[in-house]
This record gives C-alpha cells, sequence and structure tokens, in this order.
C-alpha cells in the first residue's frame, strides 16, 4: 500500500494530519475505528491525515473527545486555521503549485500584489473594531507573506483589479500612495500582466465576485472566490471553464497593459497631492 508522507512544516493541514496520524498508530486504532468513535468516515479520517482536507473546530474537538485530549483544538487555533475562510488552505496549496494565476478583484488589492502598509492597514482594522485580536491578525500577516514568495516563481499572474481597487482608500493617502507605487513596479516585471477594468465597462463587466483561476501543472483548472465569510474552490470542469471564458472576455474589455499603468500612476499622483 502506498502511504503518502507529509511534511508538517508545509502547511498547517498537514501539521495538523500528521498529527492526527501519529496519535491515531500509537493506539493501534484503523481510521474504520476512529471515525467510528467520532462519527465520521475513514475516508473523512484518511483525507485529513494526508492534507486533503483540512480540518475543522469541530472535527478537532471530536477527535479530543476520542483521545480525551485538548491537543487537536488546541493545535488547530494555534496554526491559524481559525484566522482563514475554511478550505483555504486548500486552495493556497493548488496556488503554491499552480503553473498560472489569473485574478479579477472586484474592491482591493490582490493579497499577493499588497504592499505590507496596505496589508497591514486592512488586517489591523478589525482589531480596532474589536472583532479580531492583534495575534490573529499578525498570523494573517505571516500567512500572506508566504503567499507574497509566490511572486518569485517564474510562473505568470495576470491581475485583473476593478477601478473601484484604486480608489478604494486603504489605511489612508500615504499607504494608498505606497500601494500603487508598487502595483507600477510589479507591472514591470516579465510573469505578471496587470490590467484596470475601468467604471466604463458597467454593465458589461461579468463578474459581481473576486475570482482566481489556477492552472496546475497538469493542464487542469481550479476556480476560488469568497462569498461573505465562506470559501468556495470549484473543480467543476464546467463551471470552471465559463468562469475561464467570462475572464478571456474581461481581459480583452480591460484597458490595455500601457494604459493600466498609466491610471494606476494618476491615482497615485493624486493620493500623494492628498498626502501633503
Amino acid at each position: 500500500m502506498n502511504r503518502k508522507e507529509l511534511d508538517p512544516d508545509s502547511s498547517p493541514t498537514a501539521k495538523f494530519g500528521v498529527l492526527l496520524r501519529e496519535a491515531r498508530e500509537a493506539r493501534g486504532w484503523t481510521q474504520d475505528h476512529l471515525g467510528g468513535l467520532i462519527g465520521y468516515s475513514a475516508v473523512h479520517i484518511s483525507a485529513v491525515e494526508t492534507g486533503r482536507k483540512p480540518p475543522t473546530s469541530r472535527f478537532a474537538k471530536r477527535i479530543d473527545g476520542a483521545f480525551e485530549s485538548d491537543k487537536f483544538e488546541r493545535e488547530w487555533r494555534q496554526s491559524g486555521q481559525r484566522i482563514l475562510f475554511e478550505g483555504f488552505d486548500q486552495y493556497a496549496a493548488k496556488e503554491r503549485e499552480s503553473v498560472t494565476i489569473r485574478i479579477f478583484e472586484l474592491d482591493m488589492v490582490p493579497g499577493i500584489l499588497q504592499h505590507p502598509d496596505y496589508s497591514t492597514a486592512y488586517e489591523m482594522a478589525p482589531v480596532l473594531r474589536g472583532e479580531a485580536t492583534r495575534e490573529e491578525a499578525d498570523k494573517r500577516l505571516n500567512v500572506l507573506a508566504g503567499r507574497q514568495r509566490l511572486l518569485d516563481r517564474p510562473a505568470t499572474v495576470h491581475a485583473i483589479l476593478d477601478e473601484s481597487v484604486l480608489r478604494r482608500r486603504i489605511g489612508g493617502s500615504e499607504v494608498m500612495a505606497r500601494q500603487l507605487q508598487h502595483l507600477e513596479e510589479l507591472a514591470a516585471r516579465p510573469h505578471l500582466i496587470l490590467q484596470i477594468a475601468p467604471y466604463t465597462l458597467g454593465e458589461s463587466r461579468p463578474f459581481s465576485h473576486s475570482v482566481t483561476l489556477l492552472t496546475l501543472p497538469t493542464r487542469t483548472m481550479v476556480g476560488y472566490t469568497e462569498t461573505l465569510g465562506r470559501s468556495i474552490l470549484e473543480r467543476d470542469s464546467e463551471v470552471v471553464a465559463r468562469w475561464a471564458g467570462q475572464y478571456d472576455r474581461l481581459q480583452v474589455d480591460a484597458l490595455t497593459r500601457p494604459d493600466s499603468v498609466t491610471m494606476i500612476r494618476e491615482a497615485r499622483k493624486d493620493y500623494e497631492r492628498h498626502a501633503r
């Protein structure tokens, strides 16, 4: 039988899976036996142990009940799983192996293109509102910093940003000016294509939500989007193909690369004038 060995340092999901497998095997339990104790299938147990499915808070609590411990829920909390949308870790794993990343963002700069000051301003807002702790914000920023290293790979990144991304003020004028300068610098990279979807597209813009399309080494594609408090990793080939067709249409209708950089530069200069 082939046994998938995980690197516990590769992701929070992998670390949890390794911990679970070690604890189960130390008891001499099969996946069927453990599943019966906690009300999950052996298939689900296997998926968590091999990193194909991230654990949830409910799952971690059930595991702790079976082992009469508190280490699994504690690991789930400390790993940062609680600070991300459920399922995001699965997306991040696909993102790391992708050869092409195509992004449409509706109202803010995509995470992998964010300047640190912009990211910090955005993540600190829930802390100031009392909706998150500083520790949670710092963990989210650490996850983001790791994802931004994707830009150092030769993979192609194509980002189409709605014009509202440039107009929505995050962190004030000085932060926005630095962020837009950062976008100008990124746009000069050979593997990064940056376009703006202007307001003038109106109802012709095909997406009403932010969307990401990943092309994997096998040439298959998966899609990703988020709604309020929920993420969706879309694997259905027909749905993903429809999203890809809409993205191609948007790519044609959006401003050219030079015109997009010109709009970004003009917006940056406006912020710089207000920052004085």
